[in-house]
């Protein structure tokens, strides 16, 4: 059997390399979405760097071809992306998972996205209500985004996160579909929660908190 190949969008930013450190220590073949050649990780045969901008269609639709799944940690990067990048990530790759045939979306997003089944106490509310008024585009573009996988028929899952630290420890995580467990998560057991779901049905179509054990 062939081994999976994953596209990965934000990889090159501070959580997305230990994402993909971890798929290439998994054993993944990996095809990475790169804005700025000059980002590219380092090289390994098992990853495939593919020049391109989320803000373009023809790009996700290339970056997906022999793919089964997608994860992306899209951040801002550097120099900043708009605000409305998240929108257009999700847009052009619920169409390109079509057009390849691809059911399998996992991303990454804030704790202050709203969703139906949220039960937030007061730590996230003060978090969610700051990012809202510090932030209030980008703010409004995430939870736009949500309400893109919302209304799709696609196999998606959304982890919002507290803050990442960069470590290689990878404690436990806690999750909760109603209000965050914790007020930080772990680079590395991020990596090891979003890899997971690529064989984990638990939270499809949903929008889990996740964060280390307190």
């Amino acid at each position: 059997m062939s081994t999976p190949t994953i596209a990965v969008i934000g990889g090159t930013g501070k959580s997305g390399q230990f994402l993909v450190q971890q798929l290439v220590q998994d054993g993944f073949h990996i095809r990475l979405l790169v804005r700025n050649p000059a980002h590219a990780l380092a090289a390994s045969p098992q990853l495939t760097i593919v020049p391109g901008e989320v803000s373009n269609y023809h790009s996700i639709l290339h970056l997906l071809q022999g793919c089964i799944a997608i994860i992306s940690t899209l951040g801002f990067g550097l120099p900043a992306s708009a605000p409305t990048i998240f929108t257009q990530s999700t847009t052009h790759v619920l169409e390109a998972m079509q057009a390849h045939g691809i059911s399998r979306y996992i991303l990454t997003t804030g704790l202050m996205v709203d969703t139906p089944f949220d039960r937030k106490g007061e730590q996230t509310m003060s978090a969610t209500n700051w990012m809202r008024q510090t932030y209030p585009a980008s703010t409004t573009n995430k939870q736009e985004e949500y309400e893109l996988l919302a209304t799709s028929t696609l196999d998606w899952t959304m982890a919002r996160l507290p803050v990442i630290e960069q470590a290689t420890e990878a404690p436990p995580i806690v999750t909760s579909l109603e209000d965050c467990p914790g007020n930080k998560i772990s680079a590395s057991s991020l990596a090891r929660f979003l890899i997971d779901q690529l064989n984990d049905k638990a939270f499809f179509r949903k929008a889990p908190f996740i964060a280390n054990a307190p």
